[in-house]
């Protein structure tokens, strides 16, 4: 069981408004040494491109955390590849990797947020073709043995036995990303890929099905050198005290969901509402670290999960208690989590 954090670079508010987006990056920098630092397995910085989640480059960030840890794995969470020219994510992921000594990984999505479609000229009726065309490229960059590519489609020019550099050791492990498409699990299982189901809100069980039929679907595809990870993304946050956790992480989770619907069209969520996700099945994991703990082992008996990865500082979490999350994560819940899976 791998565990980690996640964060679009959230930004802290000053006096009532948004702080400055530097501020940001800064932070999440600090963010990632100190997983390092607590034996976390994987950080991962998700691609976004808004004032209050700027973290639009996330192979830049990525690279720079890779010169100042040493053993933690460094992922997007996610890559809008539908919105991406496959050709510089892989050269950008693969100097990154270099830089790491090979803990680089990217993690590719649709985009559930589509703010990246105007502002890089994409039209969304191609969501769906834009990013298994993509893909499809981004596969066959990263799995050329000579680094030379051949390759011809409908949303970028043609390549004709190009050379893509620099090339890392190995190739990189590449993840597909999905908010629970069953189409999406189908896709990845096709193409041999580990997948990533990123969980927002309700019932973390009803995405079982789906990880079934991507099991099963890995089964009848049988891609020679398949990769069947499963990694979970999901809200959480940790304090010594389980009340303490859930009350901070309200306000925080709160004002993000808030914002949201009124860019997406849904209603703000009441105490009531968060509570109920805050339970043994929920989505939202805030908590002590032993009823984290205990949350991720439950899950881990249900869906086998092999990695687990939170998101903890949205709405605007202050960066101190984000870091204490993160030192609670690494020091307290992990251990518990790899003693009781040793065990069983």
């Amino acid at each position: 069981m791998e565990l980690g954090v996640f964060s679009f670079g959230d930004v802290q508010r000053k006096v009532g408004k948004l702080g400055p987006t530097h501020e940001s990056v800064t932070n999440l920098l600090e963010a990632i040494q100190l997983a390092d630092e607590v034996g976390l397995d994987v950080f991962g910085v998700g691609e976004h491109h808004t004032e209050y989640f700027p973290a639009s480059s996330p192979a830049t960030i990525l690279a720079a955390a890779a010169a100042t840890t040493k053993n933690i794995k460094l992922t997007s969470a996610v890559t809008v590849l539908s919105t991406e020219d496959p050709v510089r994510v892989y050269q950008q992921f693969a100097t990154a990797d270099i830089v790491s000594g090979d803990r680089v990984e990217i993690i590719a999505g649709r985009g559930s947020s589509t703010e990246s479609f105007p502002l890089f000229g994409y039209d969304l009726r191609d969501y769906d073709r834009l990013y298994a065309e993509k893909l499809e490229l981004l596969l066959q960059i990263n799995a050329s043995k000579d680094g030379k590519v051949t390759w011809d489609g409908q949303f970028r020019p043609a390549l004709n036995d190009i050379e893509i550099v620099p090339r890392p050791k190995k190739p990189m492990d590449i993840w597909l990303a999905t908010g629970g498409n069953p189409e999406s699990s189908i896709r990845a299982a096709s193409l041999g890929m580990p997948i990533t189901y990123a969980i927002i809100g309700g019932h973390v069980s009803r995405f079982a099905p789906l990880i079934d039929l991507y099991r099963e679907a890995s089964r009848q595809y049988d891609v020679s050198h398949a990769d069947t990870r499963v990694a979970i993304a999901t809200p959480g946050y940790i304090a010594e005290d389980a009340k303490d956790a859930k009350d901070t992480f309200w306000k925080s989770w709160s004002w993000t969901m808030t914002t949201l619907g009124r860019v997406r069209g849904f209603a703000a969520p009441t105490r009531q509402h968060y509570d109920s996700e805050s339970n043994v099945d929920g989505a939202l994991f805030a908590g002590s670290p032993e009823e984290i703990t205990e949350r991720i082992i439950a899950l881990h008996k249900k869906i086998g999960h092999s990695r687990h990865i939170f998101q903890m500082d949205t709405g605007q979490l202050p960066h101190d208690k984000f870091l204490r999350s993160i030192e609670l994560l690494g020091t307290k819940v992990a251990p518990m989590v790899r003693e009781a899976l040793k065990s069983e």
